[in-house]
């Protein structure tokens, strides 16, 4: 049987509880459901969730601060992993990202997370710093993708549409 594609649309406070489990799955310090309220009704923020079988398989969020644009959250359900489901949602935030006017993007990411280096390489982010202790465990490699407002980076985010079908 074939799986059904997810569906990626705004996070309403109705998805809070599933995100907040899948938070708590994905993440050594998960965000509380009070923080995603929070986030939600947020000036500058703006978040996504993947749904799958009327089940949230994924989500992140952005804050727009001008011509930049932080990505604050991407997390994907550990049994979803490995499917493309995380460079879908990449892909929706970085749109998100654009249609909001920003020019550059910028997220922190756990040293030993490979796979998610991985993922921001392939949207074009680079290592630009560390930040020492950013997670209470462990440090941060700081990642920007600039001009992503320019026709190559929109090439780019064109061939990763067109590689997912």
């Amino acid at each position: 049987m074939a799986r059904v594609i997810a569906t990626i649309r705004p996070m309403t406070g109705e998805d809070i509880p599933a995100v907040a489990a899948l938070e708590r799955l994905s993440f050594a310090d998960p965000w509380s459901e009070q923080a995603f309220h929070e986030e939600l009704g947020a000036a500058g923020r703006r978040y996504l969730v993947a749904e799958e079988g009327g089940a949230v398989v994924g989500y992140g969020g952005l804050l727009v601060v001008g011509e930049d644009t932080h990505v604050v959250t991407l997390a994907v359900a550990p049994q979803d992993r490995g499917r493309g489901l995380g460079s879908r949602m990449m892909l929706a935030l970085a749109e998100e990202a654009l249609a909001a006017g920003s020019s550059h993007l910028t997220l922190e990411v756990r040293v030993s997370n490979e796979a998610a280096q991985r993922l921001y390489r392939r949207f074009g982010f680079e290592t630009v710093g560390l930040r020492r202790h950013y997670y209470r465990d462990e440090d941060a490699l700081i990642m920007w993708a600039v001009d992503a407002d320019s026709d190559e980076y929109a090439r780019r985010l064109a061939e990763i549409r067109e590689g997912l079908g």
